[in-house]
């Protein structure tokens, strides 16, 4: 009986540090970048469809396609970095604007388009929708959704409920390029040249964490509880 107790807590102990490791959040402030005389979170994302990105809590002013990618592009030598003690970054490529889906300009509701609302394959629309936990004008079955748009930020502080600009073109049509608009959640394309839209940046990177991952008090007390059980039931036996 006692061996049954045990392998039950132990199992029940790795379901809840599973549990406690699903309730960390999957966006990180790593630290913060100096920028024009001001810091701004570096946030970390560390599965954006399979890959460690790092965005800047920046939006840079609306305007054309062309200038919003050479903006991000120059941020490599306009930003000063401070990194948390507990984190180390690996940076890979260069900062750029986030993507999106391409294609011809399929409109839908179910995330499997190029156009329309839930598609989470792209940069922006898996931070909007999966990691921030955003809500589409449209669900899945094209029912309107009362409180869609921009209502959770998470650790970005200067998000803007507006369009912004991605790093994709259109490859049907150049003088198009893909945006996700933040205040009714809609993904489309628009004229590069002469449609403006905010920019956010973000940069690829690995990275290592030295901090421990914290338990929370309703795990820490079950865990115990569990153990208390054992120890009395092993006693009861023993008397």
């Amino acid at each position: 009986m006692k061996k049954k107790l045990i392998a039950i807590a132990f199992i029940t102990g790795l379901a809840l540090f599973g549990i406690a490791g699903m309730a960390q959040a999957a966006l990180v402030t790593i630290g913060t970048a100096t920028y024009g005389g001001s810091d701004y979170n570096l946030i970390w994302d560390d599965d954006n469809n399979g890959n460690s990105v790092v965005w800047l809590d920046y939006s840079n002013a609306s305007t054309n396609w062309s200038s919003q990618n050479t903006w991000a592009a120059g941020l490599d030598g306009n930003l000063t970095y401070n990194i948390d003690a507990a984190y180390n970054v690996s940076w890979e490529g260069n900062w750029r604007l986030g993507n999106t889906v391409d294609g011809e300009y399929v409109y839908g509701y179910d995330g499997s388009t190029t156009a329309g609302y839930n598609i989470t394959s792209s940069e922006m629309g898996h931070l909007f929708y999966e990691e921030l936990g955003n809500l589409g004008y449209y669900d899945t079955s094209g029912e309107f959704q009362p409180g869609y748009g921009l209502k959770n930020t998470g650790d970005f502080n200067h998000l803007i409920a507006f369009r912004y600009w991605s790093s994709t073109e259109c490859a049907y049509n150049t003088n198009l390029a893909w945006m996700l608009n933040m205040g009714d959640s809609y993904q489309g394309n628009g004229v590069k040249n002469t449609i403006e839209a905010y920019g956010l940046a973000l940069r690829s990177g690995q990275v290592s964490s030295t901090a421990p991952v914290p338990v929370p008090p309703t795990i820490f007390l079950l865990g115990s509880g569990l153990l208390g059980i054992i120890g009395i039931k092993t006693r009861k036996k023993r008397s």
